[in-house]
């Protein structure tokens, strides 16, 4: 099987990288891919959401399986496009519907379908230019810190925690009227702020059935303790300590169910990850969010403790086989550790010539910001590599990935020294 992964980041390197061990691989593409994905793959250049290039290169390369990485291209329609078209309907592709997209690509249509179906999620109501003064006696009803989401796709950035009121009131206004996120705040959902733990939730569907995989906890804070300014994610472990077999059930009844039998009951055409948000509330699980594809940097500590063949898992989907695979997770835990270029998440310089990686095992280090020239790898972003490690314990595995990176420089790297801190 030829297959085509559609992404650039740590999470497209990683899923090639569990791909590429498959019998049944032939030759994987990546488009546009980083410069780890081109040790495993033939890296193409474009641009996700151009959909026929995507259908030019799919037919060209007699690709099977198309597996969508990032959600923009998910958003956008790319599973509708290739299932309308006679010439790409039969090619298997991993992603959901632009109906089911609405998971992620708008809040306030995720809060609905939570609401619907008695998924417990915070206190919200969705606010827009038409009803924005409504929004002043809501923020009052409510105690700090009060919580601003922006209805469409921010690249992470448009959640705003805020502790006073006016100032609230006043970013409230600057994301509506003044399109702080662009055309994604038009409307904004403001909720209640939710104390506790989070843990991340992955299950893989193909609309009927499901399978869970195993979760995860990241870091998103650039700083220690959890500072600072919110990242694409600096860190993960996998599995979640705090994630006993009592809070497990109560995440699958109250949740992981009743999104399936949502996503059935709306007749959503869903073949992909749904990917649950979570926190912990005392002993009680609420979602916080929707995605439509994996996460990053999780990705890069799942995908390493699942022992199946991903690639014979991904294309039984919508077929009886789906249901009958049973997932095989190793006992082992994950831990990955982001290195990101100075600066980031704000203002970085690119081009940094990264040295190191020819002395350490590269079997778990997952490129996300990085290109090829002559054979030495540079940086191209602001999350520049995925270290992981695995081992009996998280705190095992993380002394490794930090034995790793001890070896691994580029001017101005930067990483989190305390990963797991919170779990210790």
């Amino acid at each position: 099987m030829n297959i085509l992964v559609i992404g650039s980041g740590g999470r497209e390197h990683a899923i090639i990288n569990s791909i590429s061990k498959s019998n049944k691989c032939s030759k994987i593409f990546a488009l546009p891919g980083n410069g780890g994905t081109e040790l495993l793959a033939e890296n193409l250049s474009g641009d996700v959401n151009d959909f026929e290039l995507i259908k030019k290169i799919s037919l060209k390369n007699k690709i099977s399986l198309v597996f969508v990485g990032p959600e923009d291209p998910i958003v956008n329609g790319i599973y509708d496009f290739f299932k309308s078209d006679p010439q790409l309907k039969d090619i298997n592709i991993i992603a959901p519907s632009k109906q089911a997209g609405l998971l992620e690509g708008s809040k306030d249509f995720a809060k609905d379908f939570m609401q619907k179906y008695n998924i417990p999620t915070a206190k919200h109501k969705t606010f827009s230019i038409e009803n924005i003064d409504e929004a002043d006696k809501f923020l009052e009803s409510m105690s700090p810190p009060y919580v601003l989401k922006a209805d469409g796709l921010a690249a992470g950035k448009g959640v705003l925690i805020i502790q006073d009121l006016n100032e609230a009131k006043v970013e409230l206004r600057r994301m509506i009227i003044e399109k702080k996120f662009g055309n994604s705040s038009t409307k904004v959902v403001i909720e209640e702020f939710l104390d506790g733990i989070e843990l991340s939730c992955f299950v893989l569907t193909d609309g009927i059935n499901y399978k869970v995989l195993p979760f995860a906890k990241d870091y998103k804070k650039i700083g220690e303790g959890d500072s600072g300014l919110n990242t694409g994610g600096m860190g993960a472990i996998s599995p979640v300590p705090f994630l006993d077999d009592s809070f497990l059930s109560k995440i699958k009844s109250k949740i992981i169910i009743p999104t399936v039998n949502g996503i059935i009951k709306e007749k959503m055409q869903y073949n992909g990850f749904i990917f649950i948000g979570l926190i912990k509330v005392k002993d009680e699980p609420y979602v916080i969010e929707y995605n439509v594809r994996m996460g990053d940097p999780e990705t890069e500590v799942v995908f390493p403790r699942l022992n199946n063949d991903m690639l014979e898992l991904l294309d039984s989907m919508g077929t009886p086989k789906f249901n009958d695979i049973k997932l095989s997770i190793t006992e082992n835990h994950a831990a990955t550790v982001i290195l990101v270029s100075g600066g980031y998440p704000e203002s970085y310089q690119k081009g940094k010539t990264i040295t190191g990686l020819n002395d350490i095992s590269n079997e778990l280090i997952f490129h996300a910001g990085t290109i090829k020239k002559d054979n030495t790898f540079i940086t191209n972003g602001g999350r520049v590599l995925a270290v992981t490690s695995t081992a009996k314990d998280f705190k095992k595995a993380l002394k490794t990935s930090y034995s790793k990176i001890d070896k691994i420089n580029f001017d101005r790297m930067n990483y989190r020294n305390d990963i797991g801190f919170d779990l210790l």
